[in-house]
């Protein structure tokens, strides 16, 4: 997996994504950032994108490389995952993805929860 088309990719996300705010996903309980997930994770994150829609860093930790990505509103969270890699697995969960191959996400679901997609991010498994 090349490293640097994903980071190019989330920032084409943010660029073409609409920023009108649009709600939040459970208003009673706030998002976990990134730096919150990848402490759950077992890392200390990279940040790559630091923008007002999303943020995404990158991890090294014994389980493997990987992304995690946390997006200020579900609308966001959904027209990023629109335009994601199909071929990638994802870890997804509220207002937040990891992105990684399929071995790692496993292992990283076991710290962070979340529901693995393996192809369609709408398909679950």
């Amino acid at each position: 997996m090349t490293y640097l088309r994903i980071a190019v990719f989330a920032l084409m996300v943010v660029a073409c994504s609409p920023g009108d705010g649009g709600g939040s996903y459970g208003a009673a309980v706030a998002p976990m950032t990134v730096e919150q997930l990848a402490a759950k994770a077992g890392c200390t994150p990279h940040i790559q994108i630091d923008a007002s829609e999303l943020r995404q860093g990158h991890c090294e930790t014994a389980d493997g490389e990987f992304f995690l990505t946390t997006f200020t509103t579900q609308q966001g969270k959904d027209a990023w995952m629109d335009t994601a890699p199909e071929y990638n697995p994802h870890l997804v969960g509220p207002l937040w993805t990891a992105l990684s191959s399929r071995a790692v996400l496993e292992r990283v679901q076991r710290r962070l929860g979340g529901d693995l997609h393996l192809k369609d991010h709408r398909v679950k498994g």
